[in-house]
């Protein structure tokens, strides 16, 4: 009897017993890679042998989590995963199948972590004046721009305060006047919205200041009630103590973050006038020296971040103009202020904005002859929108922030 691998074997008398196939051999591990923030690449080599039979596809299998892709194919290749987790570390394993059925995997694959979710997608309005009083009163913003309904009873009730985003994916409120007395108290918000409790006595009480995040995680108040200060905050939310000298003294002025990691604060009143100036705050917090002439003097407008690098101041009061005024200038993500775009929205001061949904930003609610429930959103190109009216209690002089 002759054996004949792979053609069968031979029995004699002119009878040849045929082996069957069997299942692909392992293929060669590749590349993985991670795609985004839920997907990843998976490259591979066909095993020398497909057992006797076409290969027809091919698995991915993450670990941990056993999350597969599939490629129908019979050669070599790469394979889409997705279903991962964001911020999550893997390795892969790739096994061949034929019509006999899978074969064993490879070995594993390079570690690859997949992309963390992006930052500041959405927003919320906090605090403020209504008709009847100052309100503690917060409106989430989600991921498209659409605003929640009132949430209340979120720290002290008080208006004319600042907010910004700290954290990467946080928010902080700050300072204010509550009625009787300027207040020097925070309230951090979480990466859900949620609102925290008063934190006291972090540095001057005053209001009508500013804040925006910078260096990417970090935040700062600026200005207020005619002084020239900063107050720096961490990465973690804490409030450092007083800068001072910082350009112009003024308050009812407005600040977004801009370049990716810098700041902006512009615009304002001193006590005399209102006024047309900037300020540029670099990666680490240090306030520059006042530009002027940047579109119409005005204060109690707001300001927010916008395209992922640049920022748009909009709306406010002009004594110039003795009016409320419908207007924005937009800064490039150098700091160039761009002169007046006008007739976006309603005409009104006092009013609050935030980034959202990672790239466009949202103006919201604000004073124009009365008390407005109504917001506009911006697009990534800096273009705003028509009113929504409708949105939450009607009030001014309250701040705005992105988080999550």
């Amino acid at each position: 009897m002759a054996i004949d691998i792979g053609a069968g074997i031979n029995i004699g008398g002119g009878i040849l017993m045929q082996a069957g196939p069997s299942v692909p051999g392992a293929p060669t591990i590749g590349s993985a890679t991670a795609t985004g923030e839920t997907t990843a690449t998976v490259s591979f080599t066909a095993p020398a042998s497909n057992g006797g039979a076409t290969i027809t596809s091919y698995t991915a299998t993450s670990s941990p989590g056993g999350v597969t892709g599939t490629l129908s194919q019979s050669g070599s290749g790469t394979i889409n995963v997705t279903g991962l987790t964001a911020s999550t570390s893997y390795t892969f394993t790739v096994t061949a199948t034929n019509s006999v059925g899978t074969g064993s995997a490879s070995a594993s694959s390079n570690s690859i972590t997949t992309n963390a979710p992006p930052t500041g997608s959405k927003a919320i309005f906090g605090y403020g004046i209504s008709s009847v009083s100052n309100v503690s009163i917060t409106n989430l913003v989600s991921t498209t721009g659409v605003v929640g309904n009132d949430v209340t009873g979120v720290g002290t009730t008080r208006f004319g305060l600042a907010a910004a985003g700290y954290g990467t994916d946080k928010a902080i409120f700050g300072y204010g006047y509550n009625g009787s007395t300027n207040v020097s108290l925070t309230n951090l918000v979480s990466n859900t919205g949620v609102v925290g409790n008063d934190v006291t006595g972090v540095g001057t009480a005053r209001n009508g200041l500013a804040a925006a995040g910078y260096g990417t995680d970090k935040a700062i108040f600026g200005y207020g009630d005619l002084y020239s200060m900063t107050n720096l905050v961490s990465n973690t939310g804490v409030v450092a103590t007083d800068t001072t000298g910082v350009g112009t003294a003024r308050r009812s002025l407005a600040a977004a973050g801009y370049g990716g990691d810098k700041a902006i604060f512009g615009y304002g009143n001193n006590g005399s006038t209102d006024v047309s100036l900037t300020n540029l705050v670099s990666n680490t917090g240090v306030v520059g020296n006042d530009v002027t002439g940047v579109g119409t003097t005005r204060y109690n407008l707001a300001a927010a971040g916008y395209g992922t690098d640049k920022a748009i101041f909009g709306y406010g009061y002009s004594n110039t103009l003795i009016s409320n005024v419908s207007m924005t200038n937009l800064v490039s993500n150098t700091g160039v202020v761009a002169s007046d775009t006008t007739g976006v929205g309603s005409a009104r001061s006092a009013l609050a904005a935030a980034g959202y949904g990672t790239d466009k930003a949202i103006f919201g609610y604000g004073y124009g002859n009365t008390f407005l429930s109504l917001t506009n959103l911006v697009s990534n190109t800096g273009v705003v929108g028509n009113d929504v009216t409708g949105v939450g209690t009607a009030r001014y002089a309250l701040a705005a922030a992105a988080y999550g």
